[in-house]
């Protein structure tokens, strides 16, 4: 894998002053004086340095990383050909604005979505900042092509921080508390979540959201439904197989324009390109984002030409939007997933993990489930032998793997989910030493 990696940051784990060290603890200091304290924390270390596997704090201690910038460097931090294809970019030009001035990355990035993503449809894309600014551009497009209103989304689900995304995220703290009123015509169905489902499978939890969107919607008002083919802060969530094909047969039974948001699934992420493919599912819109540029700035919208081409001239866009240095890294992100066969390094990834994580549930019967694919994958604790969410658990675990140097995130509806997104460059013998970190504190 040192092909993958800067070569002079050394793959190890190696802490050289407690967590944090006192260069860390002053730059806090800083932060919490000039930052605002809405903005959140997960680890209080400052980076300095980071590549493959590990991220370096400013005191030098080396930190493994199962969290990816949450799920952004999947193909690692500075990867070598990301960071010489945006130096060559910075240096040509920086700025002008696509739609003042085109230049030529911001249609190769759409050619390669236009080519990557599932279908072979004539499709068409647009590219934006971030994944909330997709979702909600994908909205519009829904709505301009239907003529419809109503925009039905999933428990459980995740979409972004503004006001419109945040009416179509679940969870109300800390996203959506005290930040109302939210958008209308939003309507939220049952989720296929096979842990906490019992007996019913996910054809049967689909055929309640579907006799839901039928019975206080109506198909014909419904513009678009929005769902993660896995969730992610909502915990990792894969739906019950037959769950999201038959949100497809409804969706094409009524003209509704169905959306994948594969903001945090897509890009190899879960051992195929998007996490819709595994089960042959194809949306009519993809909303694209965290993992397409290796930690800059970009998003996008692909779909069916037909609905894309829906939108007014002038509808769409943003002084930022497809940037070129950002486009001149996703080319480069894209290039090296296509040649260091990513998606095969995920699956290997997950094998790896579900090994590990099921010998861990068989001696830890707070483990009550083990869920995700690919290097998208979680554990959800509880009370043994219950289904009782074990938050405090939770959290007393993710603590104590970042003292011991281990960059784990937490996540779930009911904060109980150890959710882990190590980047496709760590190393097997890394990923076991966090493994390792992970089972001892347990």
């Amino acid at each position: 894998m040192t092909d993958l990696i800067s070569t002079d940051l050394l793959q190890a784990r190696n802490l050289v002053t407690e967590i944090p060290g006192p260069k860390s603890i002053a730059l806090m200091a800083r932060r919490t004086a000039a930052v605002s304290a809405g903005v959140g924390g997960t680890l209080p270390v400052f980076v300095d340095r980071a590549g493959g596997g590990v991220i370096v704090d400013v005191d030098g201690n080396s930190l493994i990383d199962l969290g990816s910038g949450i799920a952004v460097t999947t193909i690692g931090n500075a990867h070598p050909a990301v960071a010489r294809s945006v130096q060559r970019q910075a240096e040509r030009f920086t700025h002008t604005c696509f739609m003042v001035t085109p230049y030529e990355e911001y249609v190769s990035v759409c050619e390669a979505l236009n080519r990557l993503t599932p279908g072979d449809h004539d499709k068409r894309s647009a590219l934006f900042n971030s994944g909330a600014e997709a979702v909600e551009n994908a909205v519009k497009i829904a709505r301009a092509y239907t003529g419809r209103q109503a925009i039905v989304a999933f428990e459980h689900g995740y979409h972004g921080r503004t006001n419109l995304t945040m009416a179509l995220t679940a969870k109300n703290m800390p996203y959506k508390h005290s930040f109302g009123p939210f958008a209308s015509e939003i309507y939220r169905m049952p989720m296929s979540y096979p842990f906490r489902d019992g007996p019913h499978g996910g054809g049967e939890v689909a055929s309640w959201a579907i006799t839901k969107m039928d019975k206080e919607i109506g198909g014909s008002n419904i513009a678009a439904i929005i769902i993660e083919p896995i969730q992610g802060e909502g915990g990792f969530i894969v739906p019950a197989e037959g769950y999201l094909p038959a949100l497809r047969e409804y969706a094409d039974a009524h003209g509704i324009v169905l959306i994948a948001d594969e903001i945090q699934t897509g890009f190899c992420r879960t051992g195929h390109w998007f996490a819709c493919e595994h089960e042959n599912v194809v949306p009519d819109l993809i909303t694209t984002a965290k993992g397409i540029a290796d930690g800059l700035p970009l998003a996008a919208v692909t779909g069916h030409a037909s609905i894309m081409d829906a939108v007014h001239v002038g509808g769409l866009g943003g002084t930022y939007g497809g940037n070129p240095i950002a486009c001149a890294a996703a080319l480069a992100v894209i290039d090296a997933m296509e040649q260091e066969n990513s998606c095969g390094r995920a699956r290997e990834i997950e094998a790896i993990m579900r090994a590990r994580l099921q010998h861990m549930a068989d001696g830890h019967p707070m483990i009550g489930d083990i869920r995700g694919r690919g290097a998208m994958m979680a554990i959800e604790l509880v009370h043994p032998d219950t289904l009782t969410p074990d938050p405090e658990a939770t959290g007393r675990i993710a603590k104590a793997c970042h003292h011991d140097g281990v960059v784990v995130l937490t996540a779930g509806t009911f904060g109980n989910v150890l959710r882990f997104l190590p980047p496709l460059s760590i190393t097997d013998e890394l990923l076991h030493e966090a493994l390792d970190v992970l089972a001892s504190n347990l």
